[in-house]
């Protein structure tokens, strides 16, 4: 009896403890309801994604797949992508303009992806992009990189202070 009595109070004692574990909620959705690109709409969906741990993870891990930091490297600017770590943004800073320059492309060699790449994997990018610059939330910028690769994680980069890059006389760009 009372070996019955101990077996029960184990089983019940289990229950209860594995009832009592609170776990992290993940949203795994890949779109937000309702949510569109452009305007107001388009920060939010971009929100969605830079407070989101794993989908800035999952932008950093795409950044390597697709060979972002062939043009870019690693965020700093190369031969032919411009820099996405300082405060000068051609094309914008906010999440639509990163959105749009990635789905559509650009003049000057920037390559349109939409159709070629999901929807949700080109807001992913558009959010790391952002936290490139410390512009996604210190909570949600990935800690370590996962690849190993030698470059600072985002949660320890200075916000910047973008601004509209003005065109350069020299080369005509507008």
């Amino acid at each position: 009896m009372c070996s019955h009595s101990l077996e029960v109070g184990i089983v019940l004692c289990t229950t209860l403890l594995v009832a009592a574990c609170e776990r992290e909620m993940r949203n795994f959705d890949p779109v937000p309801e309702g949510a569109q690109v452009g305007g107001s709409s388009g920060a939010a969906m971009v929100s969605h994604y830079e407070r989101n741990a794993h989908a800035l993870a999952t932008g950093k891990r795409l950044w390597t797949w697709y060979n972002c930091g062939g043009c870019h490297a690693n965020g700093g600017g190369g031969a032919s992508g411009p820099a996405l770590m300082d405060a000068q943004w051609l094309y914008g800073w906010d999440a639509a303009s990163i959105y749009q320059s990635i789905a559509d492309g650009r003049a000057n060699g920037m390559p349109a992806y939409r159709g070629r790449i999901p929807e949700d994997q080109l807001w992913q990018l558009a959010a790391y992009v952002r936290s490139l610059s410390g512009l996604a939330p210190q909570d949600g910028a990935p800690n370590r990189d996962d690849a190993l690769l030698t470059r600072t994680p985002e949660s320890f980069s200075d916000k910047q202070n973008p601004e509209r890059a003005q065109p350069s006389a020299a080369t005509g760009q507008r």
